[in-house]
């Protein structure tokens, strides 16, 4: 199908209002539009550059972590969580009360994200693994009652204040099952010759208008586009994550979402995405370089120039890139020094500007990793 000729679907009436049923998508795609194939070349191109470092860059495991954290910060914010990045990263003891249920929401974003990427290797990309994502990404935590990992046998709507003035319903819960199975397939039929990046793309539009969750939709549609991409081998690790494209252009989103159903332009949809692919790629490539260089300039000019302390301290150090703000209690644990030498090296780091603390007491003192954390 040439997508100028798609239909996205149409509304059908429900008891009492009209909801939306898109049409199926597994099928072909072509288009003759230029700027889709010029899109589809740069972004394919950052995407190689990017996975590059996973296969060559020593301990890339170590800086993935956190582009895990600033995602699961950025699309819970879009839900409306208030979590900082520096939040998510301390322990939840250390979260004051009225900030930890937004803390759980960013950390089970993280084990869901982790979970499913382990999943990967036994199932493939499928209508259960996602059930088991959602049903960790918002376990105990808001929208809980919500019937976790299962998909809805309610209606849902989005905006309004009640189904009445919804800005958007998607299909009844009647409808999904058909849907939903529409869509496993088009993600892994290999016999529909699409390029991946404009599979995942439609996809993504398709999961948003069939909404199958009662809750939890937007997360677990902005996971699948990295879930994708690593289980179609584009990426060998998880390093693309394109919440925060999202967020800056949060209305241009809704609005390109919006526009395939109400005009069926699916062109511009795909073109807004592949812009957004070739933007997150380039950031995180740079984000990657930055560290590589401060990793290499620290332990060069500063760590092997510390004498015995040398080794202890490059164990800390690299500690540090998967876990940016520790304690004293923490070193102890990483380096199995003595509370006395494990503050005395945390000393040297804040010294080196390497470390700063972030609690201004005498006791209980948090220490943060801030140049790290500033590049995410």
């Amino acid at each position: 199908m040439d997508i100028k000729n798609f239909k996205a679907g149409y509304h059908k009436k429900g008891y009492k209002y009209s909801y939306f049923l898109p049409s199926k998508i597994n099928h072909s795609f072509i288009w003759t539009d230029e700027e889709i194939n010029e899109l589809l070349e740069k972004a394919s191109f950052k995407l190689g550059e990017l996975d590059s470092f996973s296969r060559f860059i020593p301990d890339i495991d170590m800086f993935i972590l956190m582009h895990i954290f600033k995602e699961a910060v950025i699309s819970s914010r879009i839900e409306g969580t208030k979590t900082n990045i520096k939040e998510a990263l301390i322990e939840e003891n250390d979260i004051s009360p009225e900030r930890r249920d937004d803390w759980k929401e960013v950390h089970n974003y993280v084990t869901a994200l982790n979970d499913a990427i382990k999943q990967l290797k036994k199932l493939p990309l499928s209508n259960r693994l996602i059930r088991n994502t959602h049903k960790k990404l918002i376990f105990n935590v808001r929208g809980e009652n919500k019937n976790p990992g299962e998909f809805r046998r309610s209606q849902n709507w989005i905006g309004g204040s009640e189904i009445s003035d919804a800005v958007f319903i998607p299909p009844f819960h009647t409808e999904l099952p058909e849907l939903l199975s529409d869509f496993e397939m088009f993600l892994n039929n290999r016999k529909v010759k699409i390029p991946h990046l404009v599979r995942i793309a439609i996809a993504h539009y398709q999961f948003e208008t069939i909404h199958p969750f009662l809750d939890g939709n937007g997360r677990i549609g902005r996971l699948l586009i990295t879930l994708y991409l690593v289980s179609s081998g584009i990426l060998t690790k998880p390093l693309l994550y394109i919440s925060e494209y999202f967020e800056k252009n949060r209305l241009s989103y809704y609005d390109n979402l919006s526009l395939v159903r109400e005009k069926n332009d699916l062109g511009k949809w795909i073109k807004f995405f592949l812009n957004g692919v070739i933007i997150t790629s380039q950031n995180s490539i740079s984000t990657l370089k930055k560290i590589i260089d401060m990793k290499n300039i620290t332990e060069n000019n500063i760590i092997m120039h510390l004498g015995k302390r040398s080794k202890y301290a490059l164990v800390l150090f690299h500690h540090l890139f998967k876990k940016p703000i520790i304690t004293i209690k923490d070193v102890q644990i990483i380096t199995g020094l003595t509370p006395k030498s494990a503050n005395d090296l945390v000393k040297i780091f804040i010294k080196q500007k390497i470390l700063i603390e972030t609690t201004g007491y005498k006791r209980n003192r948090i220490f943060s990793f801030n140049n790290y954390i500033k590049l995410f």
